[in-house]
């Protein structure tokens, strides 16, 4: 199947004309394996919404041997609850770095919303639109690698047999709105599978 080339602020008209899903918000989900780049991705596209905040299932502290789930109830009960019901909702980001929650920061009710990470377009979500990003297993591993060190490898191999068994027991692939080529994007456009 041939690759189809879009640009950013195509897909941001596509995005802003979906019915809202969460309260005044379009939920986005950005989806994939370890490495796919997902943040990369999200990154690139909030920068065409000027204001369109992303959360990532890195704000929240899930260990290297928890469910891929397990960011999802704190997104809900501190994010996504208050924002369905057209409130702000208070965030503290998990920093990895020092292993402690960040300060609280308000994210108001706002048209566009990204949730990227994995699970973040898992069969519970009330996204309006969900984007799967992949990539060859060795380039994720090594994307991986390069991101968190390769002292991570076995962690990091572990971990993509547990996320690989939430995608297929979810079936989140065949449920995606959108299929991106996660070795072939750029910061202006974008390969759909």
């Amino acid at each position: 199947m041939p690759h189809t080339a879009m640009t950013y602020p195509a897909l941001a008209a596509r995005l802003l004309a979906l019915p809202p899903s969460c309260g005044p918000a379009r939920l986005i989900a950005v989806d994939g394996p370890s490495g796919a780049g997902k943040s990369t991705f999200a990154g690139h596209l909030a920068e065409v919404l000027v204001g369109a905040p992303v959360i990532r299932s890195d704000d929240f502290r899930v260990p290297w041997d928890a469910d891929p789930l397990t960011w999802w109830e704190p997104l809900r009960s501190a994010v996504l609850d208050r924002l369905c019901e057209g409130r702000p909702a208070l965030l503290r980001r998990y920093d990895w770095h020092h292993d402690r929650y960040g300060p609280e920061e308000e994210i108001p009710p706002v048209p566009v919303l990204f949730i990227e990470g994995v699970g973040a377009a898992w069969a519970g979500s009330p996204a309006a639109y969900r984007i799967w990003i992949d990539a060859p297993h060795d380039l994720r591993r090594a994307r991986a690698l390069d991101r968190d060190g390769p002292e991570h490898a076995d962690a990091w191999d572990a971990w993509a047999v547990r996320e690989q068994a939430h995608f297929s027991t979810d079936a989140t692939r065949a449920r995606a709105d959108l299929l991106v080529d996660g070795t072939t994007f750029t910061q202006h456009r974008f390969s759909s599978l």
